[in-house]
């Protein structure tokens, strides 16, 4: 249920949005909340969806924005469990996709938190809009064949009732090393009612074991699965994934080499747009976006979007009018907060104009994006 304070202060988003640059306002999240995600309905509704309270055992909270700004309706808890999410270090926060009939699916690394926890380590959790559509389901944790989760999850939805939870970890006790994990794969094709047994999806590389991944269909239902391989001690390049048989095979369509010596702790993002896939990356503290083509997924070449010294953690959002904005963590670390950056993206992933900021960006935190009913880009932080 609800807190009641909780629901005052979101109410107070509606006094503090600001517009900074043309067509781009800034929504101040409560208090206390950390990393946001957004996914837009056919309808135009946002469905938000957030972390809050303690770091370490926090809860899950949801909220949906009809035409994208608040006031919205009242925000739901939705983790039965109190405090079984982890919002430290930044890249284990809940996920969130919008499948057939606008059901709304959420999934999140679970903390340790008693409850669902075992001897294989944290939890996998997923949960999905009830029947009643006010409320979630019990969470329930997808790991069955694996162990040892670390960086975070990710969920992704079709319109024909396909949902896909992807996480990567080990594939068995004694294989603890990076270059063992492996990107696992649960798939659905009754809207998350159930759920196969996990396989993995990755190719022979390893993977970096505390890097988020991201996922997205796109119109023709083909699934995207974007993470960071660890081939080597210090080689960890981006790589990108596609499967046009609803997640049966993936073939690699993008690799984007860095030399770093130890895990960055990154995300990326994925967005389906009317050009294709558009995806953002950080590599060597700069956010990378590129454009796959629909269909054919001929990748585009990766373009640098920011310029600042430490850019983590992206969002993407395509407004009616194909205009893109890409937004990113700037400056943050370890128990270290910093601002926000942004800007504007042309048809082929290159930035225009100038790079935007904002300061305030809290501690263990990153930016979401989205597009209002009149095509205004939001960034709330």
């Amino acid at each position: 249920m609800m807190k009641p304070n909780l629901f005052v202060a979101v109410l107070q988003m509606l006094v503090i949005p600001s517009i900074i640059a043309a067509d781009v306002d800034l929504l101040r999240l409560p208090d206390g909340a950390l990393q946001p995600m957004a996914a837009t309905d056919a309808q135009g509704a946002v469905h938000l969806v957030w972390l809050q309270g303690e770091p370490k055992a926090c809860d899950v909270y949801y909220q949906r924005l009809p035409g994208g700004r608040p006031p919205g309706s009242a925000p739901v808890r939705v983790n039965r469990t109190p405090g079984n999410a982890i919002a430290i270090g930044t890249i284990r926060g809940a996920q969130i996709a919008i499948g057939r009939s606008g059901r709304v699916h959420i999934v999140w690394n679970g903390s340790s938190t008693p409850g669902h926890n075992s001897s294989s380590g944290a939890p996998l959790l997923y949960s999905r809009l009830d029947e009643s559509g006010n409320g979630f389901e019990p969470e329930r944790n997808l790991m069955g064949r694996t162990s040892l989760l670390d960086g975070g999850a990710s969920v992704a939805a079709d319109r024909s009732g396909g949902v896909y939870v992807l996480w990567h970890a080990s594939p068995g006790a004694g294989l603890n090393d990076e270059s063992n994990r492996r990107v696992f794969l649960a798939r659905s094709a009754d809207d998350g009612r159930t759920f196969q047994a996990e396989v993995p999806i990755s190719l022979a590389d390893g993977v970096c074991s505390c890097c988020s991944l991201r996922a997205v269909t796109d119109r023709d239902g083909s699934l995207f699965v974007l993470y960071r391989s660890a081939r080597s001690m210090t080689e960890r390049p981006i790589t990108l994934l596609a499967s046009i048989d609803r997640g049966m095979t993936f073939s690699q369509i993008v690799t984007d080499p860095w030399r770093v010596g130890a895990c960055p702790m990154s995300s990326g993002s994925l967005l389906d747009g009317p050009n294709g896939v558009l995806a953002a990356w950080e590599t060597d503290a700069r956010i990378r976006t590129m454009v796959v083509q629909p269909q054919s997924q001929k990748p585009g070449s990766a373009t640098p979007a920011s310029m600042g010294d430490r850019a983590r953690h992206p969002a993407l959002a395509i407004n009616a009018r194909g205009e893109t904005l890409c937004a990113w963590a700037e400056g943050t670390g370890w128990q270290k907060g910093g601002r926000v950056d942004w800007c504007l993206l042309d048809a082929s992933g290159r930035p225009v104009g100038e790079i935007a900021s904002h300061p305030g960006l809290p501690v263990w935190s990153y930016p979401a994006a989205w597009v209002t009913g009149d095509s205004r880009f939001v960034i709330a932080f």
